[in-house]
């Protein structure tokens, strides 16, 4: 599906995740004309996606000609606060602003920003860098029905899109899909670590360990099943399986650990937020 906007789109930081962002978009036929990319140094490879389609730069300071539709923050949050007072200058009646810089609510972008400017806060997770994240959102109370699709087309470039009504939930969000992929890039190790632990050479283990996380999440994805179907269509009773689940699924196994390890991070989330 080709995106298209009713006007420009200002994307402030070019890097890992701002650049698989406008790496979906050129992908999907965003008229090229209508970006505009700012960011001092951005990394070797979204360099030669700006030159090679040609997309306009912005200085911090320097004026546009109108105001952008849509202005995409997707700069580090420790440089914020240095950027976004300029970025706000340029919002118009009818622009959004769409963040997916971590731990920002989003009063933190209306007290720069005129009285009644749209804003949606989204918090995307890594796998966006091969289009197969996920991005949780909240829009404020300014946030029309356009825009608010506006920004599930530009966000599902990268992957699926859900959505909150209260903010508050975009901690609890972050703790399960933002957070996850470490969680799961752990199990692997985990995994594999358990292999040699059990006599297999170390570099077999690890690639028995990575292929099964990986086949799995993708089993996953494409049956359509529940988890806990395919967990037991894996699973014979008195076999091997059962007998590993017996141990993650016991009362101190791997559900009250993982609800422990999700609560830390969302706790952490808030405390980050502010």
């Amino acid at each position: 599906m080709t995106i298209s906007l009713n006007g420009k789109l200002l994307l402030a930081g070019a890097g890992k995740m701002g650049g698989a962002m406008l790496a979906g978009w050129l992908d999907r036929g965003l008229n090229t004309a209508q970006v505009i990319v700012q960011d001092p140094a951005p990394p070797p490879e979204n360099v030669k996606l700006i030159e090679q389609y040609k997309l306009a730069k912005r200085e911090p300071g320097a004026p546009l000609s109108e105001p952008p539709a849509v202005i995409v923050v997707a700069v580090k949050p420790q440089v914020m606060g240095d950027v976004f007072p300029d970025l706000a200058t340029l919002a118009g009646p009818n622009t959004v602003v769409l963040s997916v810089a971590a731990g920002k609510t989003i009063a933190s972008f209306e007290k720069h920003l005129p009285v009644g400017t749209a804003v949606v806060r989204s918090i995307p997770n890594t796998p966006a860098a091969i289009g197969r994240g996920i991005t949780v959102c909240c829009a404020n109370a300014h946030v029309t029905p356009a825009q608010r699709d506006m920004c599930q087309e530009l966000l599902s470039a990268v992957g699926e899109v859900g959505w909150v009504e209260d903010e508050l939930l975009i901690d609890a969000a972050t703790a399960v899909s933002g957070s996850g992929p470490a969680y799961v890039f752990l199990l692997a190790e985990c995994l594999a670590e358990a292999g040699r632990a059990v006599g297999l050479d170390p570099e077999l283990a690890k690639r028995l360990a990575n292929s099964t996380v990986s086949g799995a999440g993708e089993l996953l994805r494409q049956s359509g099943l529940e988890p806990a179907i395919l967990r037991q269509n894996v699973t014979s009773p008195g076999g091997t399986t059962a007998a590993a689940l017996s141990i993650l699924m016991a009362e101190d196994g791997l559900q009250p650990l993982l609800t422990r390890a999700v609560e830390a991070a969302a706790k952490r989330s808030r405390e980050l937020s502010g």
